[in-house]
């Protein structure tokens, strides 16, 4: 059974392999301004070896304890499947002006193979306690206005439509059940 975990070099391989898919499907590149497309760029070409994972696990463990000054800080959770990765997802544990306006608190990625099973929607589900536990009580998810997969994930989640900013859906999701006044 799926379920959230902090990235483990023991994953590696897997964590490799989902990275070659995402590069296969344009991601990491220079205009990629996601954490996934900033962690290839880090990480350099996926390999199956211990120094590559090591630096994965360098650069995830950075967003938490040693961010950049533009970046807050985050936890990384790793969604898997024994010894498969599938997805992972951030929860930044606060808000900057940029991410206020585009970013939000949750951002995920599912592994092209792994994607129209469910994963996003369950792994956003397993997230949210988490960030219930950093005193976030509706948390900001955004999207793109044409990523209809995205938007189904949030609003299974219970997210509620606040607004659109240029391309972007803005949705407050409740962290626990019954939610609680907004938070930034």
């Amino acid at each position: 059974m799926p379920e959230l975990i902090l990235p483990t070099a023991r994953l590696g391989p897997s964590f490799a392999a989902a990275i070659r898919e995402f590069l296969a499907e344009g991601r990491g590149g220079p205009d990629d301004r996601t954490l996934l497309g900033d962690l290839i760029r880090q990480a350099g070409p996926p390999e199956d070896t211990g120094p590559w994972i090591a630096r994965v696990l360098d650069f995830e463990r950075m967003l938490t304890d040693d961010p950049p000054a533009s970046f807050v800080p985050c936890t990384t959770y790793w969604w898997t499947d024994g010894d498969t990765y599938l997805g992972r997802i951030n929860l930044r544990h606060r808000l900057n002006e940029h991410l206020r306006e585009y970013g939000g608190h949750i951002g995920y990625d599912i592994r092209p193979t792994a994607r129209r099973r469910g994963h996003a929607t369950a792994m956003l589900a397993a997230a949210l306690p988490h960030a219930a536990a950093l005193g976030i009580e509706k948390a900001l998810i955004t999207c793109d206005d044409d990523n209809i997969a995205s938007r189904k994930v949030i609003e299974a989640n219970n997210g509620v439509f606040e607004d659109q900013r240029g391309t972007k859906l803005r949705y407050r999701v409740p962290t626990a059940p019954g939610g609680g006044p907004r938070r930034d």
